[in-house]
């Protein structure tokens, strides 16, 4: 599958589709990845999404919680959905087993800028959870590996325990992906980088920056502290993207939980440019 300029549309956004968990992984402390798969054989059939999009998942008698994808949109089989205990939905989907049903509705916002970054490097920035979201575009990447420069991933933790989808570094490697880890903490068997992910992104080396595009998801500060860094390696804000976090209700723009300024951002996001909404990320006092 080929990703494409926008994002696919959902013929009816208030209908919900019925999911079977297949499997569950357990990722960190508090995380696991959910492998779904619909019940009707014509929804799996017909279903897509793009690297960065979200779905609600619905736990009949709890609510609705909006939860990246984090699969391969080009891979048949189960959609995952990684998920941290935050809430009430959150909480109760962790105490479910394989087996289990429940509803989906989706997929809704918007995409990476896969096609927007063809022909130049590409550089993946994120911390903690941000990685999951992001696992798509880099699977997007890999996929079409041919049509990008190199492609770096700059990726934190708190600690070396809370880093996600660790198996599958060294095949990210194999394939062309420049994985580059970090944490705030060290224990006594970690060897690697200690210190913010924002320090990785200041010491590599830009050759074009006009020609690198940045892609960006974690807390609101990471991000723009990212940007920061991006801008002063010269990289375009027009070049520089990030996925919000807000709390999305409807999915639709309707219910104005998930408002940013003048951004609905379950409707013109996740994934906005950074350009779009750099006046709204300020950390006071800088």
């Amino acid at each position: 599958m080929r990703t494409v300029a926008c994002p696919s549309q959902v013929v009816d956004p208030w209908l919900a589709h019925t999911v079977r968990i297949v499997s569950i992984t357990d990722e960190v402390e508090g995380v696991a990845t959910y492998h779904l798969e619909f019940a009707d054989a014509d929804t799996a059939d017909s279903y897509s999404f793009l690297p960065g999009q979200f779905n609600m998942l619905y736990l009949p008698g709890v609510g609705e919680a909006a939860i990246s994808i984090s699969s391969d949109p080009s891979a048949q089989g189960t959609l995952d959905h990684t998920v941290r205990i935050a809430g009430n939905v959150t909480g109760e989907l962790a105490r479910t087993d394989v087996g289990s049903t429940f509803g989906l509705r989706g997929p809704f916002g918007s995409s990476w800028p896969i096609d927007d970054c063809a022909g130049g490097d590409v550089v993946i920035v994120t911390g903690g959870i941000g990685l999951a979201p992001l696992r798509p575009a880099i699977y997007e990447f890999l996929n079409r590996k041919s049509e990008f420069g190199h492609i770096t991933l700059l990726y934190g933790a708190r600690n070396p325990f809370g880093m996600l989808y660790t198996s599958e570094y060294d095949d990210w490697q194999l394939r062309g992906l420049n994985v580059n880890t970090t944490v705030d903490r060290s224990s006594q068997a970690w060897q690697g980088n200690v210190g913010v992910v924002t320090q990785l992104l200041d010491r590599m080396p830009v050759p074009d920056p006009k020609k690198t595009s940045v892609l960006c998801c974690g807390p609101e500060v990471m991000m723009w502290y990212t940007a920061r860094s991006a801008l002063g390696r010269r990289i375009p804000k027009d070049r520089i993207w990030v996925s919000l976090e807000r709390n999305m209700n409807c999915a639709i723009g309707l219910c104005g939980h998930c408002q940013f300024g003048p951004t609905f951002v379950c409707k013109d996001g996740p994934v906005i440019r950074y350009d779009r909404v750099a006046s709204l990320l300020k950390v006071e006092g800088f």
